[in-house]
């Protein structure tokens, strides 16, 4: 059986690796603490959830160093989404949202207008009236507002390392 150095060499030489979002942020896994809020941070996110996330994409951050030193013919671009995604949350006012934990579309209202028995389009739901106000679309989703600027702050290269353009991988 091959290697996966040897697939690498065969098949392709860019790669984009993505982090994994904060999975502290939806609606989906806030709404879970109830009225215990010792295990929020300041925004209303999951600590412990974010404290594993960020200790997963620690590890996937030195996988790719080991993989771009090992792998010289190839380009591995790491892109902290993590980063893009809480930064929603915590700068919301500025990107014009006015409860970036609160679905869009859901039952319940605030804090998080999320109720697993009552999800986005099913009996009991209901929609906001301007879905660009919300980061979240349903507490599992982004409105396409959020999805919006997390594509662009992923296209702008500033989160990236290296910090490479996507028509890099175009012009290839």
């Amino acid at each position: 059986m091959a290697s996966s150095n040897d697939h690498i060499q065969q098949w392709g030489q860019e790669f984009l690796v993505t982090q994994h979002r904060a999975s502290g942020l939806p609606a989906s896994e806030t709404c879970v603490c109830g009225k215990n809020t010792s295990n929020l941070d300041p925004y209303g996110c999951l600590i412990n959830f974010n404290s594993a996330t960020k200790a997963f994409n620690d590890g996937l951050r030195s996988l790719r160093d080991v993989m771009q030193s090992q792998l010289s013919n190839a380009t591995i671009v790491y892109t902290n989404v993590f980063a893009i995604k809480y930064n929603l949350i915590v700068n919301s006012s500025k990107y014009g949202f006015d409860n970036p934990l609160m679905a869009c579309c859901g039952n319940g209202g605030p804090p998080y207008n999320f109720n697993p028995s009552a999800m986005c389009g099913g009996p009991g739901s209901q929609a906001c009236a301007d879905g660009s106000r919300y980061a979240s679309w349903d507490g599992v989703h982004y409105t396409e507002a959020a999805n919006a600027i997390v594509a662009s702050r992923i296209l702008s290269a500033n989160y990236s390392t290296p910090a490479l353009k996507f028509d890099y991988f175009c012009n290839q």
